[in-house]
């Protein structure tokens, strides 16, 4: 069996990964389970010494299983490796530098004996949220708001794709979609929304307009 362990921010990212993600890999005999860091009810922005902690511990936990993350760059803690460099540098596209500093500090806590392919860091650019401007329409079509298509299309063009939609307090993807959608749920609750758009957007067409998404995502279903 194929098994991956992922540790995630919060609700909205294990509802995503258990309703959409699992099934589809599933199909492909690669199963993945997530678990969320921390405590109940907490908020994002997690400390990566909690996130290291917990992910070495799954590491020896099952070491013959694969183990990811699936975090949000938007509101990481400081403590988070290869962060500052990245601020440093003013990079369009942070994750290639941060995966691999979160990957060498996971390697360092665990010792010699850790096999570096057998864990995948992923940082999500630049939050969850972003996938789901993958579907415009659909998004639209969840919220019963099916005037706020143009709107979400509007945002996501003039920022180059869904994985550019802006990384601060005002315009990153949550924000902007609770600008036009107060209502706008999180979570994995019945009626929570990110994990039903998905469902009606699709695995694929996610792939096709978040590359980094797919990158991850590819690699994960290499495991059958």
């Amino acid at each position: 069996m194929n098994r991956i362990l992922v540790l995630v921010e919060g609700p909205t990212e294990r509802a995503v990964i258990e309703q959409v993600f699992a099934p589809d890999l599933g199909a492909k005999h690669v199963y993945i389970y997530p678990r969320v860091v921390g405590k109940p009810g907490h908020k994002g922005g997690n400390k990566f010494a909690s996130v290291r902690r917990e992910i070495k511990a799954l590491i020896h936990q099952e070491p013959d299983s694969l183990v990811t993350m699936f975090f949000d760059y938007y509101s990481l803690g400081d403590d988070w490796p290869g962060l500052e460099e990245v601020k440093k540098t003013n990079s369009n596209n942070p994750i290639n530098i941060m995966e691999k500093a979160i990957g060498q500090a996971i390697a360092e806590d665990v010792g010699d004996k850790f096999n570096i392919t057998k864990f995948i860091p992923y940082v999500q650019i630049y939050e969850i949220e972003s996938l789901l401007f993958a579907g415009p329409e659909e998004m639209a079509t969840v919220f019963d708001r099916p005037e706020l298509k143009i709107e979400f299309d509007r945002i996501k063009n003039d920022c180059g794709g869904c994985e550019k939609i802006n990384n601060n307090p005002e315009t990153a993807p949550s924000k902007r979609i609770m600008k036009l959608f107060p209502g706008y749920k999180k979570g994995r609750s019945v009626n929570a929304h990110a994990y039903r758009i998905v469902q009606h957007i699709g695995i694929e067409k996610i792939r096709q307009q978040c590359p980094n998404f797919n990158y991850w995502y590819s690699r994960l279903e290499k495991l059958d």
